[in-house]
């Protein structure tokens, strides 16, 4: 028998043992989610809630071997007796092992790019604390766990990546900061918690003695890339044409060659940018007044709520969907997160975890004090107006958009679909999730517009950022086929998606690390509105947006190419 990290992990049993899809399928959830103890966490998985991954050469070859074990097993199973959930399922699993197996192979992941290690350290920690999954004594207790481990962790992405693009190295640095903000004012804030909660004094003191441990490994690493690996830099950040291709054909299930889907990109960022400056009545510039339309300091978190509740009673009175029972509450980022917040990939909606989640889901939102300066108040209100709160913390994230598609996830018959769009530490728990998460919160956007949820002002402001779809699609691609730099990427997201100049480096670096997953937003958008058109066409006056949404989210997180084609198949459209 084979153990990995201390828990028993047997080796992929042979090919006559895995005589059901479902044996399958069992495996590869338990390969994993032992392989992948964070994302297991974020999941609702909490039996390795102590342990953080394993990327030493040992480590990343037992995961490596199970994968093509995996993968060499699924063709026996071709004529094996399954549902058409657990084919689904096996499909989307075979392509995810598949990417994985490139990732562990290739320089652009485990052996080029610090920031995996620092992101899977601190959200290691913080992943304990976003929601009350258990009692604060066993989340603590885990914590501790997972802060001893940190020092192995980091020294493992140390000796692992040898030059990593400045970029990269740069935003390793700031979690390295965030981290070092967490374990220490954050973990005092948590003890203030936990002596309230009646916590032992053990284990607050074993807590605080290894978040002793867990910062100078933490600061140890920020010197090594301040001062070491920002000297070694490397130019590459394209993941090239064969490895684009993988993200697209196992991953979203495209039939078309990146090409094809640039082509297509490209032609609709100048039909978009027409349309914009066509329109009649408003201007790019004009969109800046929205900035003045924002509550009041007293009245900025009921806002939130204000308007989720306006956006389910107009989904219901549209017989849009249907609705699920589970709250969303705004309430402030928690104290112990807010200097960390900053350097960190920190959400405000966080998927909730596919299992084992909360009665009511908190929506952490930016906080605002009484105490604070007036101008710091005021630019606060002007960053979170109420164009904002509408479009991104209510309809995009909180309520019909991710939210809503999260819940009907949580209940797919698709084991796959439950949890590919949980976010993790720096993103979502499966690639093939990607177009139906982004996909559809970014069609019931178009949809709540349709329905006249959306003043003139917001639904230009989201015309316009249509052009900002397309610029992901074309700089996802044009930067991994090798014909775009980091640089040539933010320059073009400022000169053709009107971002921030800061905002565009962001973005930019995030597209060079995640091969495939900028294209999510309009593929993903423009596929739903295909697949509704010819539904629709089909069913003529027994067509229902109802019937028609509550089938399409009911497959779950999985591709959209997929859902479309089952649909069309199974109903004749």
């Amino acid at each position: 028998m084979r153990f990995w990290n201390g828990v028993r992990m047997d080796n992929l049993a042979p090919r006559s043992e895995l005589g059901s899809v479902t044996d399958w399928l069992d495996h590869f959830f338990q390969s994993y989610y032992v392989h992948r103890p964070v994302n297991a966490t974020f999941i609702g998985i909490h039996e390795f809630d102590s342990r953080l991954p394993d990327f030493s050469e040992n480590g990343v070859g037992d995961v490596v071997a199970d994968m093509k074990g995996l993968l060499e097993a699924g063709p026996d199973l071709a004529k094996a007796p399954a549902s058409q959930w657990e084919v689904l399922d096996r499909r989307l699993a075979e392509g995810f092992l598949k990417i994985q197996l490139w990732e562990h192979e290739s320089h652009h992941f485990f052996r080029g790019n610090p920031s995996l290690y620092t992101g899977e350290a601190v959200f290691g920690l913080m992943s304990l604390f976003l929601t009350d999954f258990a009692p604060l004594a066993d989340r603590m207790q885990a914590a501790t766990a997972r802060m001893s481990a940190v020092p192995e962790l980091l020294g493992q992405g140390r000796e692992n990546v040898r030059s990593a693009p400045v970029a990269w190295t740069e935003r390793a640095i700031r979690e390295c900061t965030g981290a070092l903000a967490f374990l220490e004012s954050g973990i005092e804030s948590l003890l203030a918690e936990a002596r309230t909660a009646g916590v032992s004094q053990g284990t607050a003191k074993g807590f605080r003695a290894q978040a002793r441990v867990a910062s100078d490994a933490f600061r140890d690493f920020r010197t090594h890339l301040d001062k070491e690996l920002r000297r070694r830099p490397s130019n590459q950040v394209a993941c090239g044409e064969e490895a684009l291709s993988l993200y697209l054909k196992e991953g979203h299930f495209f039939n078309q060659s990146p090409e094809e889907i640039l082509a297509y990109a490209e032609s609709e960022l100048a039909e978009a940018a027409a349309r914009v400056n066509q329109h009649p009545d408003f201007t790019p510039e004009g969109l800046s007044g929205l900035a003045g339309l924002h509550p009041t300091v007293d009245r900025y978190y009921d806002t939130y709520q204000e308007m989720w509740d306006a956006v389910r009673e107009r989904s219901e009175a549209q017989s849009l969907l249907t609705w699920p029972d589970f709250p969303i509450r705004y309430v402030p980022r928690p104290a112990w997160a807010r200097e960390a917040a900053p350097y960190l990939y920190f959400l405000f909606y966080r998927s909730p975890a596919a299992f084992n989640r909360p009665r009511v889901h908190y929506y952490l939102v930016t906080p605002i004090e009484p105490d604070m300066p007036r101008e710091r108040q005021v630019a606060l209100l002007q960053n979170n107006n109420d164009s904002v709160i509408k479009l991104n913390h209510v309809i995009h994230h909180g309520s019909i958009g991710h939210h809503v598609q999260n819940w009907h996830a949580f209940r797919s018959p698709s084991r796959v679909g439950q949890i590919a769009a949980v976010d993790c530490a720096s993103r979502i728990a499966m690639f093939c999730g990607g177009t139906m998460a982004e996909g559809w919160a970014c069609y019931a956007t178009d949809l709540m517009a349709e329905v006249g949820g959306l003043t003139p002002l917001e639904a230009f402001a989201e015309k316009k950022g249509r052009t900002r779809m397309c610029a992901r699609t074309i700089v996802d691609l044009r930067m991994h086929l090798g014909r775009m730099t980091l640089e040539e990427a933010a320059d073009f997201y400022v000169q053709h998606a009107g971002m921030a100049r800061a905002g565009a480096e962001g973005e930019a670096v995030k597209n060079s690390m995640f091969p495939g997953a900028a294209v999510i937003y309009l593929l993903g958008t423009d596929a739903i509105h295909e697949l509704r058109k010819e539904i629709s066409a089909h069913r003529g006056p027994a067509f229902t947006l109802r019937d028609f949404h509550d089938e399409f989210l009911s497959y779950g997180s999985v591709p959209v190419s997929l859902v479309a084609q089952a649909m069309t198949t199974t109903t004749g459209k």
